[in-house]
Order: C-alpha cells, then structure tokens, then sequence
C-alpha cells in the first residue's frame, strides 16, 4: 500500500512538472497564464494520482505493464522540454538552445517536401504568417517529429528483446486495458487484432489529417497564427505526440493478441499430452 501510494505521487509530481515546464522555462509568461497552468497541472497531478492510487483501473491503459506508459511519458516530457527550449532561445540563446534549434531545423528543412507531414503542418498557418513564423512551426515539427520517432524505435527495442511485457509477471487484460471488454464481442484475439490494425492506421494517417481538419474547421475562423509560444509548444506536441501514442497502442494490443494466441496453442497442447498419458 505505501509502495503504490508513493508510486502514485511520484506519478502526479511528474504530471504537474510536464505541464507547468513551458511556464517556468518561457520569459515571456503572463501570471494571468502561469495561475491557469498551475489549476490545470494540478487538476491533472491530482486524477493522475487517484488513477494509480485506486485498486481497480478505470482510464489509465498498461497501468501495469511497464515501460510502456514510462516511454509515453518521457516521450511526451521530452516534445514539451525541447520545444520550449527552441522557444527560450529566441529571446535568451544558449548552447543547448542553439544546438536543439539547429536539430530540429535541419530534420524539418529535410522533411519539408510535398505533402509529407511537415510540410502539411507548416499549411495549418494563417496565410499572412511570416516567414519566421513558418521557420519556426517548420523546426518545432521536425523536433516532434524526431523525438517521436526515437521513442518508437525503444518502445520496438523493449517489445523485441522480450522486455515488455516484462518476464515473469502474468498480464491481466482487465487491469491493462480498461476500456476493452474481453467477454463481448466474439473472439478476444479477433477484436485485439482488429483494433490493432485500425489503431496503426489512426497513428499513420493523423499526421496527415490534423493539418486538414485544421483547416477545414477554420473556414470561417481565423487560421491559427501560433505567435504564442505555448500554442506553438502544445500544438506541435500533441501533432507528434498523439500518433505515436496510436501507434504504441496498436502494436501492444497486436503483442497481446499474440500472447494470448500462444497461450491457447500451450494449454491444447497440455490437453492432448494429458489426454494420451490417460488413454
């Protein structure tokens, strides 16, 4: 019990410091915005903290099969760290600020062709965007972008060296996957296959769809002009952040298809060889 409560307030500390960083980090932060992001971290550190706290789960999926929510975390801690970092550098530069702004730079420039998921981010801009301000979605992207890519490669790395999930420890589908029932349906392998697939299609398309559902629900509106730093931050990261996440997502539930696959041929392989020592 103090192992999770401990565990489950480490958790919300985290949560709260993710979403406060672009606050403390930025300059230029009004404390009208700095009170508003503290009642968000906090709202968000505090049902971080009932979800691992609780004994049954409710929203919270791989609550127990780490490192998958680790690699999230430190996936989206990184996105919101190095662009704000790329933002502070504009009005207080350092080594580590130029060097990120270089990075992420030449990885934009180099994905900036037709129709790639860069180039299509750089089109969310309202059309009377500067070309600094372009420059600057251009560069955030590519940072979002590479550090997606980066903690996919892991997240494959753990899946293929036998790391997740972890040796030893029973995965209970229940606990992992609160959302999905198991028991409606028809076959449990089908449906986790199922939405799998439909889970690595969501994550390779939404890079491509955002830019346009952007701009199809600004008819009307005005365009995003992202001259706040935070918009910038927040926007870029949930481009990046939410197609990874989908495709974690599906490539897990295709892992435990799989597992649960094995563990059927297993058991009616232990039937047979039961049923012939009896006959």
């Amino acid at each position: 019990m103090v192992s999770q409560l401990t565990g489950a307030l480490a958790r919300a500390v985290l949560i709260m410091v993710l979403v406060a960083t672009p606050s403390m980090l930025l300059l230029d932060v009004t404390t009208d915005t700095k009170q508003m992001v503290a009642l968000v971290a906090l709202f968000l550190g505090l049902l971080t903290f009932v979800e691992y706290n609780s004994t049954y789960p409710s929203l919270v999926e791989f609550r127990d099969a780490p490192p998958f929510n680790r690699i999230r975390f430190l996936m989206l801690f990184a996105t919101v760290f190095f662009l704000t970092t790329i933002e502070r550098g504009k009005v207080m530069p350092s080594t580590l600020t130029e060097l990120t702004d270089a990075v992420g730079t030449l990885i934009g420039v180099s994905m900036d062709f037709p129709y790639s998921p860069v180039r299509l981010a750089t089109l969310m801009m309202a059309n009377g965007a500067s070309e600094a301000q372009v420059a600057s979605v251009r560069t955030a992207a590519g940072m979002a972008y590479l550090i997606s890519l980066i903690s996919l490669a892991i997240f494959l790395i753990a899946l293929k060296s036998g790391n997740w999930p972890a040796r030893g420890r029973a995965f209970n589908v229940w606990t992992n996957l609160p959302t999905f029932d198991p028991t409606t349906g028809g076959d449990v392998v089908l449906r986790l296959q199922r939405d799998a697939r439909v889970n690595i299609a969501l994550g390779f398309l939404l890079p491509f769809l955002t830019p346009a559902v952007v701009m199809i629900s600004s008819s009307g509106f005005e365009p995003l002009s992202m001259t706040s730093s935070q918009t910038l931050i927040w926007t870029m990261t949930a481009w990046a952040f939410l197609p990874a996440s989908l495709f974690m997502r599906g490539i897990a539930m295709g892992r435990i298809a799989e597992m649960i696959t094995e563990r059927r041929r297993a058991n009616q392989a232990q039937i047979a060889r039961e049923g012939l020592a009896t006959a």
